[in-house]
């Protein structure tokens, strides 16, 4: 499933027009991006948690040509852990 067909989805679950739901979606994609970049987790109850975590510089080898060492910078990256309810969800199909 893409955006568009998430938009639908929600339009149809919740009653709603797809230009509200799509406006939701945007809002809720928005607000967990300024969180991370601010640093803090978003918890969303039994669906899971958005994190952001720095993954250290360390030495690697360029693919292209493999005598060559190479520094990869440090880099924050999302992390997503999974909660309770959806970790069940998917154990039961």
């Amino acid at each position: 499933m893409n955006k568009a067909g998430l938009i639908e989805k929600i339009a149809a679950e919740a009653a709603i027009t797809k230009k509200q739901a799509e406006d939701m979606v945007k809002a809720l994609v928005s607000t967990i991006i300024s969180e991370l970049k601010a640093g803090n987790a978003v918890t969303i109850t039994g669906f899971g948690t958005f994190m952001a975590k720095s993954r250290h510089a360390r030495g690697g080898v360029n693919p292209q040509r493999p005598s060559e060492r190479i520094q990869i910078p440090q880099v924050t990256v999302a992390k997503f852990k999974t909660g309770k309810t959806l970790k069940d969800a998917l154990k039961n199909k």
